[in-house]
This record gives C-alpha cells, sequence and structure tokens, in this order.
C-alpha cells in the first residue's frame, strides 16, 4: 500500500506531517517496492503513469478508488473512471461501492466493464 486513496495533499502534508507531493512519495515507495523484490503496490489511479514511467510495464499497479462516471466519491479523495485507470496502466481495478451498495449489483459491474470496453477501443 503506498497512500490511501482518502488522503489529499493537505492530509498528507499537514495532518500526516510527510512533506512533499503525494506523486513523488508514491513513485519513491513503488521503486523501493520494486527493489525489494515485490511484484507490485497498492496506489491511487493518480499514481498510475509515474509509477509506470519508473517501474515499467510489468509492476502490478492495484487501484482502488475507482468510481464509474457520476458515481458518488464517498470519503475518496483522488479518483478516477474504470476506463481512465485502464488506459493509464492499471493492472486490477478495486471496485467495491460502486457495486456493492448499487440496487443492481451486476448491472452496475456490467456498467463497468462496459465504459472499460470503449476506453480500450478509444485507444
Amino acid at each position: 500500500m503506498t497512500v490511501l486513496t482518502s488522503i489529499d495533499q493537505e492530509i498528507f502534508n499537514y495532518e500526516i506531517g510527510i512533506p512533499g507531493s503525494i506523486q513523488e512519495r508514491v513513485v519513491f515507495w513503488a521503486e523501493m517496492a520494486k527493489e525489494a523484490g515485490l511484484d507490485g503496490v497498492v496506489a491511487s489511479p493518480r499514481e498510475i503513469k509515474a509509477i509506470r514511467e519508473s517501474c515499467g510495464n510489468d509492476f502490478v499497479i492495484i487501484t482502488p478508488g475507482v468510481r464509474p462516471a457520476g458515481a458518488d466519491a464517498n470519503d475518496q479523495k483522488r479518483t478516477m473512471t474504470p476506463g481512465e485507470a485502464v488506459s493509464l496502466g492499471a493492472t486490477c481495478l478495486v471496485l467495491g461501492r460502486p457495486v456493492t451498495t448499487s440496487p443492481d449489483p451486476v448491472k452496475a459491474a456490467g456498467a463497468i466493464l462496459e465504459e472499460i470496453e470503449r476506453y480500450r477501443k478509444s485507444k
């Protein structure tokens, strides 16, 4: 795990007390994880591109904080849509509440898969 998706820059710097940008720190920790022999990290979709550039395409990035377009972000601060996250190189998406709180979870999951396919076809 790098930085929880419910933490924004202000919380990171002033409540937790870690200086610098979240993205720089996440990339640093991802590089450390790779050097230690780990296959990947859990990271916000906002850091996918920077981690990919630093750690390569074979490095696993498990991505929480994914919300379909128009969905409530809830307590998540650093989010992205499923299509955006996949297009940037997320290996796995973590989608909890957008599916589990839906009146029709099967339909919600299907809509997410359709969104991902639309992004894949448009690239």
